[in-house]
């Protein structure tokens, strides 16, 4: 082959590949990023269903334990009468404090915003306020310091981060955040023992925790089938299937048993 004809199929070459990469160069991109999230339609507040109703102690309540906060002057200072553990707390009316209430089956795929509005658990006359609460993934959990000592803040949970922050008196509010769902994350104080807590996180914000009367009211639930769940410490946990009708409210009733019950 003549030096002419080697010449010429190299430049036919280059060309082509020069032609290729400019069409490639002029070609639109296509940019990579996630998947757009999966919306759902909001809840019509007109066909919105409730579930309300009381958890029920059976048996004898037991003895609750006195707290002795004899190694803190700053704390025993504050309480002019005895402190009690809120382990287990019956109610006059025979019911359950401190039961943590959710759905635990039954919306789907729905997804629901977390509130701007942060939820708050203090520290007060050396215990923690509220014993057990409930907040959303990722909504703002404010830790105030109420009491002129310095605690410590130790949520120890499975499934998010644990943390542990000491709070002397004064000290700015700290705020956690909880990216997954757990129920529930205790919380203790490794300066002072007695201090627990308890923070149920939940992707959605049907949930609710009794109190003085042992009732508690679940709102503006879609109707459909669910599971309900009640969570307390000490006893474990009992769930209840109900299925609500269009604006339906419907009354459900848990019970635990102590010692002595049948």
């Amino acid at each position: 082959m003549k030096r002419t004809q080697v010449l010429t199929i190299v430049l036919l070459a280059l060309f082509v590949v020069v032609a290729a990469c400019k069409k490639e160069a002029e070609a639109p991109k296509v940019e990579e990023g996630p998947a757009p999230a999966a919306t759902t339609a909001a809840i019509d507040p007109a066909t919105a269903a409730t579930v309300t109703g009381k958890v029920v102690f059976k048996g004898t309540p037991p003895r609750r334990n006195r707290i002795r906060m004899d190694a803190e002057p700053n704390c025993v200072a504050i309480h002019k009468q005895p402190i009690y553990g809120e382990e287990v707390v019956v109610n006059d009316n025979n019911t359950l404090r401190y039961v943590f209430i959710y759905v635990k089956e039954g919306l789907g795929d729905r997804s629901f915003p977390s509130p701007a509005q942060p939820a708050v658990l203090d520290q007060k006359g050396c215990m923690y306020i509220p014993h057990v609460a409930g907040v959303m993934v990722n909504q703002e959990l404010h830790v105030l310091n109420s009491d002129p000592t310095t605690h410590n803040i130790h949520p120890v949970p499975v499934n998010n981060r644990e943390k542990n922050v000491s709070m002397p008196p004064g000290a700015e509010k700290l705020v956690f955040t909880f990216p997954r769902e757990e129920v529930l994350i205790p919380v203790k104080c490794n300066v002072h023992p007695w201090m627990k807590s308890y923070i149920g996180v939940l992707r959605h914000p049907f949930f609710a925790v009794t109190g003085a009367d042992g009732s508690f009211t679940i709102k503006g639930l879609p109707p459909g089938e669910y599971v309900i769940e009640a969570w307390h410490e000490k006893y474990g946990a009992t769930e209840q299937k109900l299925t609500l009708a269009t604006k339906e409210t419907k009354t459900i009733e848990f019970t635990f048993t102590g010692a002595g019950g049948d």
